[in-house]
């Protein structure tokens, strides 16, 4: 195998330049803002876990997973999302802290990728997780924080798909009952959301007409609030009914936010992430066919780390937001341009520090004749130069 030249870089990752920094930084801490005007306080946990903790209850696949062993053998992990390292710190260091509590991040997460154009192998996630609040009021105030995050984030169009892991389950034991490789089947043509190949796997199993016309029945429930009294009449599973019961009322409170023209109810959806318990749901922007959002309910994830208490969440897909996202960002004000020769290098220093004092952005730069100074005029708002025995001029 050759030796990378100096400039390549692994495949899946990239560098960041200044003008796209701004636009993430921008995101960032728009979105940041907007979470602690919530309530939600930031938290950062390390970029490296343990294999047998974090990683192992990661509903990221194994094969997916970045590891590597430390000096002693351990098997560590880089983190492939941020719920499990929260749900750790949740059953240690803020195990004794009173409920709910409500967490932001911002952070970038690593997962293996096959060498395919488009995919990253680590990207940014900014996302909340609000912890001990078992009510439709709480997924509803998840929903309602993830829609002010997307308008935060300068993102204008969009539409939150609702749905919920529950309705999907109940619906399929009911139709194909102990038959658990079959329901997973169309589990998986749902999650990928090919809607034909569920049709054609349908085709496949023994189903009585009726079932297999109740089953395709599913894709059509995509709607409003309508949607919650249609799939009641589909289906007489407990857990299925219960499931839309809850869902009607997670409307209700999204009704009272006044939001819910950004919603619909999706009844196909099934959550990428094996933790998720109840609601779940994605954000879709106008430019782009991928979710720039998702996030659900995950009410067993921290029993694993000794505290069994329920929780919702959600994360922005940054990266997909910064790259495929047209947004509103405000360009930076073009820094002052001070320029000095030897005598006159202290005065320079202190009118520099005193604009810097006033939140102006300041660059410097030693030329000891004027026919030293060589600049770009368009990148400078204003030139200041002091010479030798003479007044600061400004151009």
């Amino acid at each position: 195998m050759s030796k990378p030249k100096g400039f390549e870089k692994p495949t899946g990752v990239r560098d960041y330049l200044p003008h796209v920094v701004s636009k993430l930084r921008y995101i960032e801490e728009n979105v940041l803002q907007s979470m602690s005007q919530w309530g939600y306080r930031q938290i950062i946990t390390p970029t490296l876990e343990y294999y047998d903790t974090v990683g192992v209850a990661s509903s990221t696949s194994d094969r997916k997973l970045y590891k590597m062993l430390n000096n002693r053998g351990t098997t560590m992990v880089l983190r492939s999302d941020m719920t499990t390292p929260i749900a750790r710190v949740m059953g240690s260091l803020l195990k004794e802290e009173q409920l709910p509590i409500r967490l932001a991040y911002h952070a970038n997460v690593f997962r293996s990728i096959e060498e395919e154009a488009g995919r990253e192998a680590e990207f940014f996630q900014t996302g909340a997780e609000l912890v001990g609040v078992d009510s439709p009021e709480g997924d509803a105030e998840v929903i309602a924080l993830a829609i002010a995050c997307l308008q935060a984030a300068g993102v204008q169009n969009f539409k939150i798909s609702l749905g919920h892991v529950g309705f999907l389950s109940g619906l399929l034991e009911e139709a194909l009952p102990g038959k658990v490789r079959e329901q997973e089947a169309l589990k998986d043509r749902l999650l990928n959301r090919d809607f034909v190949g569920f049709r054609e796997q349908l085709a496949a199993f023994s189903l009585s007409a009726e079932q297999r016309s109740e089953l395709e029945g599913l894709l059509r429930l995509r709607g409003a609030e309508e949607i919650c009294q249609q799939a009641l009449e589909i289906s007489s599973n407990e857990q299925a009914s219960a499931s839309i019961r809850h869902l009607c009322k997670v409307w209700e409170v999204l009704e009272a936010y006044d939001i819910s023209k950004y919603v619909m109810i999706d009844l196909t959806m099934i959550g990428n992430f094996s933790y998720y318990t109840g609601m779940v749901f994605e954000g879709y922007a106008a430019e782009l066919g991928s979710p720039i959002c998702s996030g659900g309910r995950y009410d067993n994830l921290l029993a694993q780390f000794g505290r069994a208490v329920v929780a919702t969440g959600f994360a922005l897909k940054t990266n997909r937001i910064l790259d495929g996202v047209h947004l509103p960002v405000p360009q930076p004000a073009k820094p002052v341009m001070i320029t000095y020769d030897a005598a006159s290098r202290r005065e320079a220093f202190a009118h520099a520090a005193n604009l810097r004092q006033q939140g102006k952005m300041v660059v410097t730069e030693y030329a000891a004749e004027a026919a030293d100074i060589s600049f770009s005029p368009d990148r400078y708002g204003e030139v200041v130069h002091f010479t030798r025995g003479s007044q600061a001029m400004s151009q």
